[in-house]
């Protein structure tokens, strides 16, 4: 029997489920994933990630003034580009530049709606003559992932005894859904180790394209040991999502995990896609039931250690969206005292930290 408290991550096969014989072994490694480990890699995906890969770099080798153009304070939906050494996780500098993306959405806020309406609306994209090309590849990408997040989705209410349509209810229809993303660089440092400190991801489903051969990615295992997650070619590196976790009383696992920078040589490069709820539902009404059979699953793992991560913690108070909003405005203090005035004033009565963090 394998040990609950993991010392690597598993690899799921995904082409397992093209066969009704090998499928129940997929449904069975997904089950023990989720429950034991919280991450997994899944290979033979359907999405091609190729062409994505390609522009990386040139994303990044862009004029400053063109990323500047696209700076994240310009947008009320908190994408866009944040420069180096941007961000804060516990108190500590992020050494990584970035851009954030989503799918394609239009901002359905209008005044008295809740704030955090405006949480999603479009993407920020560099000018098309600079990188021809980059936005549609992108923009493809996006959707290529986004229909295999739901497919995983209904997967995973399955593996838990809940059926296919066992999260339905926690996603809106797709006019009123987003999913986030970012490109991600992580450059070479002797002097800054975090290239993002410890935390969690606050939806369900995070999809992780290793896109450079930079190990870095690190997981915490039950008793708080910290676990390599090595790039495997053509494979996504998938994680649960706080607001899962919650929702299933903590059967499926959220778990803690960080990003080292590279010490030396060429940057690594990443793009996380995080899978989003409704945001309007309230997890704390709507806690799922499991069998007996699985909830002792969960009771065979043990706890959870202490981690090194606490962030995300008013799911049981808050909609989904404010839950987020919150996590954004505290990472970013520059775009809320911009777009979210009241609110930050709330968050930092005394103006814009020396080091913001919403973790």
């Amino acid at each position: 029997m394998t040990s609950p408290n993991f010392t690597s991550v598993p690899v799921l096969d995904y082409s397992l489920l093209s066969d009704p014989q090998t499928r129940a072994h997929f449904i069975e490694q997904l089950r023990h994933a989720l429950i034991n480990v919280g991450f997994l890699y899944l290979s033979n995906h359907p999405v091609p990630t190729a062409d994505l890969v390609s522009y990386i770099p040139k994303l990044f080798e862009l004029p400053q003034q063109a990323k500047d153009d696209i700076k994240m304070s310009n947008s009320p939906h908190f994408l866009g580009y944040s420069k180096l050494g941007a961000e804060f996780t516990r108190g500590q500098v992020d050494h990584r530049e970035q851009i954030d993306f989503a799918t394609v959405h239009t901002c359905r806020w209008k005044e008295g709606d809740p704030d955090y309406y405006r949480l999603w609306g479009p993407s920020q994209w560099p000018d098309e003559r600079l990188i021809p090309g980059f936005e549609q590849v992108t923009t493809q990408y996006l959707e290529g992932v986004q229909a295999l997040s739901y497919q995983l989705a209904s997967l995973i209410g399955e593996a838990l005894g809940l059926g296919p349509d066992g999260l339905s209810r926690f996603y809106d229809s797709e006019e009123l859904m987003q999913h986030r993303a970012k490109i991600v660089k992580y450059p070479s440092s002797e002097t800054y180790n975090q290239g993002v400190g410890p935390h969690y991801d606050a939806g369900f489903l995070t999809f992780l394209l290793q896109a450079s051969p930079h190990t870095g990615l690190q997981v915490q295992n039950l008793t708080g040991d910290w676990i390599d997650v090595p790039p495997i070619l053509d494979t996504f590196v998938v994680n649960i999502g706080k607001a899962l976790e919650f929702v299933t009383q903590g059967l499926a696992r959220a778990t803690s995990h960080r990003v080292l920078s590279p010490t030396a040589g060429s940057p690594r490069y990443s793009v996380p896609f995080f899978q989003n709820i409704s945001l309007n539902i309230k997890l704390a009404d709507n806690v799922l039931e499991f069998p007996q059979e699985i909830r002792a699953l969960r009771d065979a793992r043990g706890n959870v250690g202490k981690t090194d991560s606490v962030n995300f913690t008013e799911f049981d108070r808050e909609p989904s969206g404010r839950v987020n909003l919150i996590g954004r405005v505290k990472s970013h203090p520059d775009v809320a005292e911009r777009h979210y005035p009241q609110l930050f004033k709330e968050l930092f009565p005394d103006g814009i930290p020396g080091q913001a963090s919403a973790y």
